[in-house]
């Protein structure tokens, strides 16, 4: 804004606090407002962005102790004390500045000019004086845990050291996925300028389970199964993560690579209870006894005479 603005605008009424206000009544009030006001939340209501940038600008100036020196005495020549002049020499603009140059006001400030005048006292363009500084938000603290899959499962609290080496501990929720990040809000480091703080941003890692293996909310676990239980049926037992053994009945004629569910055995994410997904494989066996392979071959000979990749055959030609 213009150095001239300052003569202008109430700050203190901008922000709702009396020129006595402490630096934190000013921080308090700023941060209500400015939360009210964010373009973020109002974005269809161009008047409340422009209400967000006064309360920025005011508090720029009122939460540096020198700007809100300096912008205390503008105003107080404007309201009661010594007033501004064209000419200058009837005591108003020399008197409350000559201690700011050593002795009066130089003779080289073009007459009623004052806007390069505030312009060299306080830094020019820039900064808090001609525009208005929203605080910066403080660093995140970023970090990854890794656990394993029944743990991820299940959720469990970490700890990680943060800002100024304070244990942090933080809550992973159950059916955390890999790679899913946890965010603690305001944990992080905190502002330089009176802003928000940042964030701690943890990345969980959840390596691949050597029997489990994720499909959502489900799990999935590959069963072996011989050939006389997938051609006459059986029922087997199967483990679930968490240490139960469950028995799963197998079809009569069941084939290798069939799915059968078994209901609530999968992942708990918020209300959704995924299910275990059992999928059967055919384990055909690597050593026949001589008597053995003598049955197996009789059992072929009387079976119907059967070619199962029939049909793969005409759809390939087709």
């Amino acid at each position: 804004m213009a150095s001239q603005d300052w003569l202008e605008k109430d700050f203190y009424k901008i922000l709702g606090v009396s020129k006595s206000a402490s630096d934190a009544e000013i921080k308090k009030s700023y941060r209500s407002l400015s939360r009210k006001y964010h373009p973020d939340v109002n974005r269809d209501d161009p008047q409340a962005e422009a209400r967000f940038k006064e309360v920025s600008e005011a508090y720029s100036v009122l939460s540096d102790k020198n700007e809100r020196a300096e912008y205390d005495q503008i105003r107080t020549m404007q309201s009661g004390g010594p007033r501004f002049s064209a000419g200058g020499s009837q005591g108003g603009f020399e008197d409350v500045f000559g201690g700011m140059f050593g002795g009066g006001m130089p003779r080289s400030a073009p007459s009623g000019d004052y806007g390069d005048l505030f312009s060299g006292l306080f830094g020019g363009g820039g900064g808090g004086f001609n525009g208005y500084r929203e605080p910066t938000k403080g660093r995140d603290v970023v970090s990854r845990v890794t656990i394993d899959l029944k743990t991820a499962i299940a959720g469990t609290d970490v700890t990680l050291e943060g800002p100024g080496g304070k244990k942090i501990t933080a809550r992973v929720p159950a059916g955390v996925k890999d790679g899913q990040k946890v965010r603690l809000r305001g944990k992080g480091h905190p502002s330089p300028d009176g802003g928000k703080a940042g964030d701690v941003i943890i990345t969980v890692g959840v390596p691949k389970h050597q029997i489990y293996s994720r499909d959502g909310d489900h799990l999935r676990i590959d069963v072996p199964i011989t050939f006389g239980e997938a051609t006459l049926g059986a029922t087997v037992e199967v483990p679930t993560i968490d240490g139960e053994i469950v028995k799963v009945k197998i079809p009569a004629g069941t084939p290798s690579g069939k799915v059968l569910r078994v209901k609530g055995k999968g992942v708990r994410a918020g209300a959704a209870l995924g299910d275990l997904l059992v999928e059967l494989q055919v384990a055909v066996p690597s050593h026949l006894s001589g008597a053995a392979k003598g049955h197996l071959e009789k059992l072929m000979a009387a079976l119907p005479n059967e070619n199962p990749r029939e049909d793969l055959v005409k759809r390939a030609k087709g």
